[in-house]
């Protein structure tokens, strides 16, 4: 007989724990790996413990959390998919979501059967002999709304295996039960400061972002700083856009996008905003120098992946495009620009607009990648071979700029 005095007080404990934890800001993990560890403290016979939440994520579509008892636990994400796979569908969890059940309950160790579920079959292979699964909504509930098995469910599944000779007690499912509110509350905010932060990392980029969520965020409030911006542009591509249809444009441009991303990224610049069929990027490393020679390595790195990924898409017969890319250094202001309802988190100052110029010398130059002396001085010395094209008369500058470019020996 459960002692409802016994169950109070552990509850009490547990609710606490859960409560602190996600006042503290707990990651998913930590919260979940600590409550494992808890439900153990308190006597609970737990064996594995799994939880399953849809992600607001551009790259997958869910998140699970599995933890084994001697072994800790480990995150894992799933990706988008029109259709459910076979696996899930076969899951307790797939028939709580889409049967409309408040739980499911298998004692393992009474079945002489094999069980309907094949997860659970394995579990009991490895000793489990109790299941239990149940979920947490964070969505209001609305009756006689349809099960969708493709629509991403705001909340969490959660199941609890034991490897007890006769499985879970009703104690220990009572305060599973009690605790579970509070243990669903503190994984929504957990789910929502990880929303926030990756959010705003992919719409911002990562040093943007991280200073909206560290309370950049009022009109005006800019930072004078000394850094290089890059141009990329992609040559071509208007007429490209014109004779290919919508969702070939769309692949074409990710796959080359995603290069000029990764390489300012694995230099340590920032993307500043994507601009049609281009983007521009700030190096802000350290001193200038270091800028510019940051900025300047990326360069033959660019030219490289570039190169690889035309000679992939010729091979696949899919259309192929070049670039174009303008570098400068100077002082920029860097900051919350707008309206008092749509802000954005951009540069502006004369070395932008000196880029943009710059950028506008390509053909005229007939030179691919042009570097102005600002970036040239500062970065020596520098790895690679900059080449003058010659001094020249900016649009809206007073003193002539002189351009470079980099000479990159042939094979």
């Amino acid at each position: 007989m459960v002692n409802p005095n016994a169950v109070a007080a552990t509850s009490t404990d547990l609710i606490n724990w859960l409560v602190t934890r996600g006042l503290e800001g707990a990651t998913k993990e930590d919260l979940l790996d600590g409550y494992c560890n808890k439900l153990l403290e308190l006597g609970v016979p737990l064996m594995r413990f799994h939880a399953a939440q849809s992600a607001l994520h551009p790259v997958y579509g869910g998140t699970g959390f599995s933890w084994y008892q001697g072994q800790g636990g480990a995150s894992e994400t799933f990706e988008y998919s029109e259709q459910p796979s076979e696996q899930w569908q076969q899951s307790p969890l797939f028939a709580i979501l889409n049967d409309n059940l408040k739980e499911i309950r298998e004692r393992l160790v009474d079945q002489n059967e094999a069980s309907r579920y094949p997860l659970l079959n394995d579990l009991r292979q490895i000793g489990a002999t109790d299941y239990y699964a149940t979920g947490v909504s964070f969505d209001v509930p609305t009756h006689n709304a349809p099960k969708d098995a493709k629509k991403a469910v705001d909340g969490v599944l959660l199941s609890w295996a034991s490897n007890a000779p006769q499985g879970f007690e009703d104690r220990d499912l009572e305060l599973i039960n009690i605790a579970l509110p509070h243990l669903g509350l503190a994984l929504k905010s957990a789910a929502s400061a990880r929303i926030s932060k990756d959010l705003m990392r992919v719409y911002l980029g990562r040093d943007a972002g991280r200073r909206v969520l560290s309370g950049e965020i009022r009109r005006g409030s800019l930072q004078q700083i000394d850094a290089v911006i890059w141009n990329f542009d992609l040559e071509g591509f208007t007429s490209l856009s014109e004779e290919l249809p919508g969702n070939e444009i769309i692949d074409m441009l990710n796959d080359y996008l995603a290069v000029a991303v990764g390489v300012v990224h694995d230099n340590r610049g920032n993307i500043l905003k994507f601009m049609g069929d281009g983007l521009m990027a700030m190096f802000d490393v350290g001193e200038i120098d270091e800028d510019a020679r940051a900025a300047l390595k990326a360069v033959p790195e660019l030219q490289e992946r570039m190169g690889a990924l035309n000679a992939r898409r010729e091979a696949e017969g899919l259309p192929v495009a070049n670039f174009t890319l303008a570098l400068h250094a100077g002082e920029i202001l860097y900051g919350n620009i707008g309206s008092e309802t749509r802000l954005d988190f951009t540069v502006i100052g004369p070395a932008v607009n000196q880029t943009a110029r710059i950028a506008g010398m390509h053909r005229s130059l007939g030179q691919r990648i042009l570097i102005s002396d600002d970036v040239a001085k500062a970065a020596q010395p520098c790895g690679q071979d900059l080449i003058s094209v010659g001094r020249y008369m900016l649009r809206g500058v007073a003193e002539p700029k002189e351009l470079f470019t980099i000479y990159k020996a042939p094979l």
